[in-house]
């Protein structure tokens, strides 16, 4: 398989699983938007995720262009959190419609072959390996998030393939 294959695998489902959870923003209940014991509250994990598929984009954490509105404390889902304002849900979409902009531009940008992913706290992964692992972290949380919508009688739709332009009619 050729290198513009892959990467056009790899956007393909980057904006699919943007598209989903771009859905999961625009369905959740505002009072299921804080819900949660701190700090896995659902607008948290929703963050945490975006946060990280933004960042694997780039070759390593010094080219990481970060969202203006990004807050590190934020990001991190463990027991050292700090309780922090929730970001709304009107800028976590502004967000991901931020991520799903650079998925084409930053997928082109990598080097697929590169037997470092770049970041530190990965030392034996690949990029290419370190793009599936995020591919996978995001829909970990996904699903999470899904579980936790369905109680309130909201079952997000699968989304499989989407190429930019069938994304914009989504919008």
């Amino acid at each position: 398989m050729d290198s513009a294959t892959v990467r056009e695998a790899f956007k393909r489902q980057n904006h699919a699983a943007l598209a989903t959870l771009r859905q999961i923003i625009d369905e959740c209940p505002p009072e299921v938007w804080t819900q949660g014991e701190h700090p896995r509250t659902f607008w948290r994990q929703l963050f945490h995720a975006a946060g990280y598929a933004h960042l694997y984009l780039y070759s390593n954490l010094q080219a990481w262009q970060r969202w203006p509105k990004h807050r590190v404390d934020c990001t991190y889902l463990d027991g050292e959190a700090e309780v922090v304002e929730p970001y709304t849900q009107a800028e976590m979409r502004e967000f991901v419609d931020l991520i799903d902009s650079e998925v084409d531009a930053q997928i082109d940008s990598l080097d697929l072959d590169e037997p470092h992913c770049g970041y530190n706290w990965y030392p034996g992964v690949s990029r290419f390996e370190l793009l599936i692992l995020s591919l996978r972290h995001l829909h970990g949380h996904i699903g999470q998030l899904d579980e936790l919508l369905r109680p309130h009688g909201i079952d997000i739709e699968w989304r499989g393939e989407y190429s930019p332009r069938e994304l914009d009619a989504c919008r």
